[in-house]
């Protein structure tokens, strides 16, 4: 909610929170991609915001651009951090892996900030997202529900939705991440897209280098 603070001095700025995510629906029938896109369809006319600039990190990145391609007249200009339409074949078990590693319940919001590294922007984040339930703290999701709403962009690409996107466009990465291959693709199939890459920064960059990511995002709106 970081980036939501310092802009809404100047934008009416609304969060989504997906079905299997913090205070939606926990576990959810269905997490496929067309479920992702169709919620946040729904809710874009449900709340009469649209044509709306759209940000999405990750897998919101991903139901981000499939919107602008399927929806254009919702979208007005597209952000997309640290996701491409590329097949990501070894995100389920990245996923896995590091979830079944976290020793829940925390039994305090100090042993979350520690074990997720201390006083950091990152790890304030990722620890303010427990929730407390029976013995301490636990993830606001479920990880099976995680690993299946991942498991659809692990076996299919989406080149072809990516094409289709029209409004202007800024995909932000990570400098050192994998992928670079993808996203000199991305730009090569959508010529009004502009590239940011930001040094130092992991998947997490808006949290990682937070200065960075608001020039990164404020110079693209103001260009609006």
């Amino acid at each position: 909610m970081q980036t939501a603070s310092w802009l809404v001095p100047e934008r009416h700025v609304v969060a989504l929170e997906q079905r299997g995510h913090g205070r939606s629906e926990r576990t959810p029938g269905d997490v496929s991609r067309r479920a992702f896109v169709d919620d946040a369809a729904a809710w874009l006319e449900e709340t009469g915001i649209a044509p709306a600039v759209v940000v999405g990190q990750s897998l919101g990145g991903h139901t981000a651009f499939l919107l602008a391609a399927e929806r254009p007249e919702l979208v007005d200009r597209l952000v997309v951090v640290e996701a491409t339409p590329e097949a990501a074949p070894d995100a389920p078990e990245a996923v896995r892996r590091w979830l079944d590693r976290w020793p829940v319940p925390f039994p305090s919001r100090d042993a979350a900030l520690a074990y997720f590294g201390g006083d950091t922007l990152w790890a304030r984040t990722w620890a303010a997202g427990l929730e407390e339930r029976e013995h301490g703290l636990w993830p606001a999701f479920e990880r099976d529900v995680m690993l299946a709403a991942v498991d659809e962009t692990s076996r299919r690409s989406y080149w072809d939705d990516w094409a289709a996107v029209r409004c202007p466009t800024l995909v932000v990465r990570a400098e050192q991440a994998d992928g670079r291959e993808a996203y000199a693709r991305m730009l090569e199939l959508l010529p009004q897209t502009s590239l940011v890459e930001i040094a130092e920064a992991g998947h997490d960059l808006h949290l990682d280098q937070p200065g960075e990511w608001r020039g990164a995002l404020e110079g693209f709106l103001e260009g609006s």
